[in-house]
């Protein structure tokens, strides 16, 4: 039995939702469990303490492609578009790698600051914690609708999809930015 469905041109509409949410739930779960493990002691295969700094310039990179995407989307460039959102899921990936090997290799590192600084930080981190596992299955079904040409959905989530995204990968740097005097190296 086929259960395909076509679009007005014919071309074969994919049901892309179990993928997403299985591809979902293993990535959150993962970094959830991450979270509460203590790391590797004595760990010493090589050096991970440039893996934080490589986090914080891959989520650059995505920002910055996510924001190329943008401003071509609004030009109504949707290959270029197109280009850059794999660009940025490229980036993601190779940041998922990198900060799941680090967490799982090394405890947490305390902030250490006080104060307003200490606010703004637990702000940041909470809300950036919060909004990546949001972002992981938007950012999917977005483009599972854009590949399924559907347009107005895509058009849809993607007005949220987009800032989300954005915000989740401008945080990412600051959060790498305000604890990295706290790593005890």
């Amino acid at each position: 039995m086929n259960h395909s469905t076509y679009d007005t041109s014919g071309h074969v509409k994919k049901n892309y939702r179990p993928a997403i949410i299985i591809i979902s739930i293993i990535l959150i779960g993962a970094i959830g469990i991450l979270a509460g493990m203590p790391g590797i002691k004595d760990f010493d295969a090589f050096d991970i303490t440039i893996l934080p700094m490589i986090n914080a310039i891959l989520n650059s990179f995505t920002f910055l492609f996510l924001l190329s995407a943008l401003i071509a989307i609004v030009k109504r460039n949707i290959q270029v578009h197109r280009r850059f959102i794999y660009a940025a899921f490229v980036t993601t990936f190779f940041f998922l790698i990198t900060y799941v090997t680090y967490h799982f290799l090394s405890p947490s590192t305390p902030y250490g600051g006080t104060g307003l600084m200490a606010g703004i930080y637990y702000f940041i981190l909470i809300t950036h914690i919060v909004l990546a596992a949001v972002i992981v299955p938007l950012a999917l079904t977005s483009v599972a609708r854009a590949w399924n040409r559907e347009n107005e959905r895509h058009k849809k989530i993607a007005r949220w999809t987009m800032p989300l995204w954005l915000y989740v990968s401008l945080t990412g740097v600051l959060v790498y930015v305000m604890i990295s005097p706290y790593y005890g190296w």
